[in-house]
C-alpha cells in the first residue's frame, strides 16, 4: 500500500506534473495503436465501430 503524501510535500506537484506527461504519453500511445489496428484491420475495427454506435444508441441519458 501507498502512503499518502501530505498536501504541502514539494516533490507532489512535480510527481503530479510527471505523472501528467506519462498519462498523456500512454494515451498518444493508444490512440495511435487504436489507428494502426484500424488499418491493419478494417473489419474487425467497422464491426467495433457498429457495435459502439448501437451502445450509444442504448444508452439512457
Amino acid at each position: 500500500m501507498v502512503p499518502e503524501k501530505e498536501p504541502g510535500d514539494p516533490g507532489e506537484s512535480e510527481s503530479m506534473a510527471q505523472r501528467r506527461a506519462r498519462r498523456a504519453q500512454f494515451l498518444r500511445d493508444l490512440n495511435e495503436a487504436r489507428e494502426l489496428r484500424d488499418r491493419v484491420q478494417p473489419r474487425r475495427a467497422r464491426a467495433a465501430r457498429m457495435r459502439q454506435q448501437m451502445r450509444m444508441r442504448t444508452f439512457r441519458w
